[in-house]
């Protein structure tokens, strides 16, 4: 799929979330929502980090392109390293490495080990970075061109700083889940989590398919493209994202946080 409708069900999935917890009888409060929604946007991105051509490419600058050409080499190694003999050769580590549940998991946990280690700062870096992010994907006809990517960033920055500064605030959420000495911010590797894997589970709808599982076997592959049956899979960027999944994506999302606040 393409950035936006990966925005827009990563933000979906997180409401999502939140009308569980609160059907649960633990309603996330409501920063928590918010932050977790533009948080799981943003992460939905992230998985594209080994192509070129991906909007999270161009979201940084030249620090954004140079982090893509060597996740993209490193994808590729270690596409080659475990390849078996039913998995096609290949020029390039897209849709590999970086779309699987493995890499889902240790970049939240990266994120979530950061931000009880590394103090304000790193939550406010865990911040800005998806804040980006999700700017770049829900607003990304704002957000399009070069010459917007300042703005981007000023928008980001204040955001994470004011959003911070909200969650710091006793009962607004910033030791939701963790809520022993020490364990502040602990959850924000959730929504992380939860975006790369919504982002593998819609690239897995299109024709090519996500090799989520790897690295367990099936078959005579380990990197087997995961989806379901070739005639009810989409080409990305087609009709079927844009007028079809994206305003499902919207309702859905809208649904889940009226449940998340209790609205209905």
């Amino acid at each position: 799929m393409m950035g936006p409708a990966h925005s827009l069900s990563g933000a979906a999935a997180w409401l999502g979330v939140g009308a569980a917890a609160a059907a649960a009888g633990h309603p996330m409060p409501w920063p928590v929502l918010l932050v977790g929604a533009l948080i799981c946007a943003g992460a939905a991105l992230a998985p594209d980090l080994d192509h070129k051509a991906a909007t999270i490419s161009h979201a940084f600058g030249p620090i954004s392109h140079w982090l893509c050409e060597i996740v993209d080499k490193l994808s590729y190694a270690v596409y080659k390293a475990t390849r078996k003999k039913g998995d096609p050769r290949r020029s390039g580590g897209h849709r590999t490495l970086t779309h699987t549940w493995v890499w889902a998991v240790l970049i939240g946990a990266g994120a979530s080990a950061a931000a009880i280690t590394g103090g304000r700062w790193a939550v406010l870096a865990i911040l800005f970075v998806h804040m980006v992010l999700a700017i770049e994907g829900l607003l990304w006809r704002a957000a399009r061109g070069s010459s917007s990517d300042i703005l981007v960033w000023l928008l980001a920055a204040a955001s994470a700083w004011i959003l911070a500064g909200v969650l710091d605030k006793p009962g607004n959420g910033s030791d939701w889940l963790f809520t022993d000495p020490g364990q502040q911010y602990l959850w924000l590797g959730l929504p992380i989590v939860l975006g790369a894997l919504v982002h593998d589970i819609g690239d897995a709808l299109t024709v090519s398919g996500c090799p989520i599982l790897w690295p367990i076997p099936l078959g005579r592959k380990r990197w087997y493209p995961v989806g379901p049956p070739k005639a009810i899979r989409f080409r990305a960027g087609s009709w079927v994202e844009l007028k079809v999944l994206m305003p499902v994506f919207m309702v859905l999302g809208g649904v889940g946080c009226a449940a998340a606040l209790n609205v209905i």
